[in-house]
């Protein structure tokens, strides 16, 4: 353990690492009007941190935070950190039957929630828990085995929690991918309640970087931001890049965006037209792609120069060992569609652990988190869909995602989701929801129908995976992290039917 404490930097020290770098009184991050300088980040985090040592919270204690985005959830993160406590972060906005389902497969030690309502039927204590402990006197960074617990549903709807093995510390040395720019802040778009947004925006505070967070996605906000701050690096999920291209050409020609020099873009798949088109828009060498998951078993990335060579591709392997297998987990031929097994460089069972699930694994230590997709010649990696998200109609196998993908190629269409509703002929129908964009006469546009639709579906995917009943909707259909509730609406739809 003493070996580790010189070879690594501890989570705790980032801000007073930011502090000597660039001065106390230099702000961190920003969120609007909520600013938070270095040293104010390590002030306000060793109060809470002795805070919490008073109340008995230490090492190996999971602490619950259902807090937005702001400075209070960092400050929270490095007092956790420092006392050797592990963050599990939640979505703020769960519905509180979704909060105590996770709560009861998670049982942390300690929950902090935004909301006064969270905080009454849960007993959660208020975000500004210690911020008012007069107590700064030093206290050394404890160093824990696991430094991160996310949560996740995935589309069975069952919580499970993944938990991320420590040390809760960096090495210096070995920094991940990212692209950073030598200086300067990054604007961080998404909820820092999921992986990537707090992964990354971690790393670069790591490495000196202020971060401009956004309490809630806006598409014309973000490039405003980008214009005033000259971002050079940020990342969007591709609802986020959806809502930015349905901008009118007047709003987005307002903006001067020449200084992106990185545009990340995860957690969600990319429909092709809409990949061209940020392509064409910034460069292909300035759009990048992230493929992964929470676990941490398989990473791919490629750039846009690789993408318009691999069209459709999510990228190559990095650090991890691909196979594509079949049901019974024999290995299927190149270019075959099936299920993603993968083999980190670390070994097995060395990325993640999970605390109300059980890993999927085959020979040789493979494991998979339930993505479906294929393999070409060059080792380029293609997604399909996830196992419980695909849909058997009529004997075939139909992924949702490339049917979603050609939806929103529609110019009138801002979001869609498709789900398999019971069918008595072909077993399961495929059913989409559609939101339709905003302001239609604004551009110039119609309103969609499924006649309409369908006839465009025709020239893009196969009749068999054309969906066989429509309904269209204003309401958002995925959160800010790109994330869609799949399991959730289609059983509202299974509902209805049956009270009808």
């Amino acid at each position: 353990m003493e070996g580790l404490r010189v070879a690594l930097i501890m989570l705790a020290e980032i801000p007073a690492r930011g502090a000597a770098k660039h001065g106390r009184d230099a702000w961190a991050i920003r969120h609007g009007d909520d600013v938070i300088t270095w040293g104010e980040l390590a002030a306000r985090s060793l109060r809470r941190a002795h805070a919490l040592r008073e109340r008995g919270l230490g090492v190996g204690d999971l602490v619950t935070l259902a807090l937005p985005n702001g400075s209070h959830i960092y400050e929270w993160l490095f007092a956790l950190w420092r006392i050797g406590a592990t963050p599990h972060v939640v979505s703020y906005r769960l519905p509180e039957a979704e909060l105590r389902a996770i709560i009861e497969v998670a049982k942390p030690a300690m929950v902090v929630a935004s909301d006064p309502h969270l905080q009454s039927s849960l007993g959660a204590f208020a975000a500004d828990l210690g911020s008012d402990c007069d107590d700064l006197s030093p206290l050394e960074p404890v160093l824990a085995d696991n430094w991160k617990a996310m949560s996740s549903g995935g589309s069975t709807g069952r919580p499970k929690i993944i938990v991320s093995p420590g040390p809760n510390a960096f090495d210096d040395e070995k920094k991940p991918p990212l692209r950073f720019p030598s200086e300067g802040p990054i604007l961080a778009t998404g909820p820092i309640y999921h992986n990537m947004p707090m992964t990354t925006n971690l790393q670069a505070l790591f490495e000196g970087h202020p971060v401009i967070g956004m309490e809630r996605f806006d598409p014309e906000e973000a490039l405003r931001l980008i214009d005033e701050h000259s971002i050079a690096w940020t990342s969007f999920v591709p609802t986020m890049m959806m809502r930015i291209s349905r901008l009118p050409e007047a709003v987005r020609s307002k903006y001067d965006v020449s200084s992106l020099k990185t545009v990340w873009h995860w957690a969600a798949p990319m429909p092709p037209e809409l990949k061209q088109e940020w392509i064409d828009w910034l460069g292909p060498e300035t759009i990048w792609e992230l493929y992964g998951g929470t676990e941490g078993i398989v990473t791919a990335i490629l750039n846009g120069t690789e993408w318009l060579e691999h069209r459709g591709s999510v990228g190559r392997a990095v650090g991890s060992e691909i196979k594509i297998v079949d049901d019974e987990g024999t290995e299927v031929p190149q270019g075959e569609i099936g299920e993603i097994f993968a083999l980190p460089a670390s070994g097995a069972g060395s990325t993640y652990s999970y605390i109300g699930a059980e890993r999927r694994t085959i020979a040789g230590g493979f494991e998979t988190i339930g993505d479906f997709g294929w393999m070409d010649d060059e080792g380029y990696l293609y997604i399909a869909d996830r196992r419980t998200d695909m849909i058997v109609s009529g004997g075939a196998n139909v992924f949702p995602a490339e049917v979603e993908g050609a939806l929103m190629a529609h110019p009138a269409v801002a979001e869609a989701v498709v789900i398999g509703l019971p069918d008595s002929d072909l077993g399961a129908r495929v059913h989409a929801i559609v939101q339709v964009v905003e302001d239609l006469e604004a551009h110039g546009l119609d309103e969609p129908d499924s006649e309409t639709l369908v006839a465009f579906l025709r020239e893009r995917i196969v009749t068999y995976k054309i969906p066989r009943s429509f309904e269209f909707t204003r309401q958002r259909l995925r959160d800010d992290a790109g994330k869609v509730r799949r399991q959730q609406l289609r059983e509202d739809r299974l509902t209805q039917v049956a009270v009808s």
